[in-house]
């Protein structure tokens, strides 16, 4: 056994056939399906049932498969610290955020956190499926709102960021100051589609004190926006996607007063990451530079 065959194993799994999983790994289809065989034999144990029209992996196999991985990522580990040493911080940085965060967070920090031998590559996606990418190994961090799927990863918290009510310019509400959350019983507020963390987070310290209208679910905030600017609804809004002015284009952001819903915002990435010093350094340049915009 040696890595190659982990390597034909997990790509078999991944691409449920031979032909996909050997071109895939760079090797003709005999050369991977006898490595296979060749495995089974060496363990005494049937890792794939065999037909004609799909590959189906046996409990075994696919416990192996998950070890596989985990062997497979380690190694990179290894590889990754070895070079970071000797080279310092090179090579692609996958980082996964969400959504409501990217566009209001990285133009700030961007050019700080690229490096001279650093390529950043960003991958925006619900929070869901940015843990189970940064699991998998397909991100290196992932930037996101406080959840509780990770909670096997090490984590920074960079900060706390307060929802801002948003209503239309013409409402009644934007002219009124000292407005709490009990001031909001009553009113119907205009979410987020399903999946987005900010939609959870909305139901939990939010949209207790209201309910949610169920006429329209926004797939983004600016789509949100518009629909409060042309007087469909209220909303809430996390301050770093609010402009300074308290009115602009048709919409009033209006503070709460404490307490105030709000959400933290973190940093995650997997235990014994070669990158961690890299990560802790981004912790620092996003901490500094949200103190310096007041958040």
């Amino acid at each position: 056994m040696n890595i190659k065959d982990l390597k034909y194993l997990v790509a078999l799994e991944e691409c449920k056939h031979f032909g996909k999983a050997a071109e895939k790994c760079f090797v003709s289809q005999p050369t991977l399906s006898g490595q296979i065989k060749k495995l089974e034999n060496e363990l005494n144990l049937q890792l794939i049932e065999r037909n004609n029209r799909r590959i189906l992996f046996t409990p075994s196999g696919i416990k192996l498969v998950n070890q596989a991985k985990s062997i497979l990522k380690e190694i990179e580990t290894f590889h990754k610290i070895a070079n970071n040493e000797i080279h310092g911080v090179s090579g692609p940085i996958s980082i996964g955020v969400i959504p409501t965060v990217g566009p209001y967070l990285f133009p700030h920090i961007i050019q700080e956190i690229k490096q001279d031998k650093v390529d950043i590559f960003l991958h925006e996606d619900h929070s869901k499926n940015l843990v189970k990418n940064l699991e998998e190994g397909k991100l290196d961090c992932i930037i996101v709102a406080s959840v509780d799927d990770i909670q096997n990863f090490n984590r920074i918290d960079l900060y706390r960021e307060p929802m801002i009510l948003a209503v239309s310019e013409h409402d009644v509400l934007c002219g009124k100051k000292g407005l709490s959350m009990s001031d909001l019983s009553d009113e119907t507020f205009l979410m987020l589609d399903d999946g987005h963390c900010l939609q959870d987070q909305a139901i939990g310290s939010c949209f207790l004190i209201g309910k949610e209208d169920e006429r329209f679910k926004s797939t983004s905030l600016e789509t949100l926006r518009y629909m409060v600017a042309a007087g469909t609804g209220k909303t809430f809004m996390p301050k770093l996607a609010t402009p300074k002015e308290k009115i602009r284009d048709g919409v009033c952001y209006i503070d709460l007063e404490q307490p105030s819903p709000s959400r933290d915002i973190v940093l995650v990435y997997r235990k014994n990451s070669p990158l961690e010093q890299y990560f802790e350094d981004c912790a620092k340049i996003i901490q500094n530079k949200i103190n310096g915009l007041n958040l």
